[in-house]
């Protein structure tokens, strides 16, 4: 049965692109890298991937979201506006939460969340 997530991947456009956006503003840290077509961020106990889209792998127009757990997520919207990123959705409150939707270069959806105490 279903243990876990194993990974995420979100295929794009410009793969460095992607990695600027990822490792330059959001601050992910490499793991692995196959080539200039795939890239690997541990986190915890799942992997996030980007890769490079193609015939059978487009980048798709709506789909799975990415949501990446902050420490501080007032901290991390003013950094990420500082550096021009767009967001979709700016800070907003949930009963058990906090989150802002910024895009990355290829208009993927990316969730800053932060629990709440």
């Amino acid at each position: 049965m279903i243990r876990g997530l194993a990974f995420m991947v979100y295929p794009v456009k410009d793969p460095a692109k992607a990695r600027d956006f990822y490792e330059g503003r959001l601050g992910l840290r490499l793991s692995r890298q196959f080539g200039d077509q795939w890239f690997e961020y541990d986190l915890g106990d799942t992997t996030f991937a980007v890769a490079r889209a193609d015939e059978t792998h487009p980048v798709p127009v709506r789909g799975a979201v990415v949501a990446f757990e902050v420490d501080d997520l007032d901290a991390a919207v003013a950094r990420l506006k500082a550096q021009r990123v767009r967001f979709r959705q700016d800070i907003c409150e949930t009963p058990v939460c906090r989150l802002a939707v910024a895009l990355d270069p290829d208009f993927n959806e990316v969730i800053l969340h932060q629990r709440k105490a």
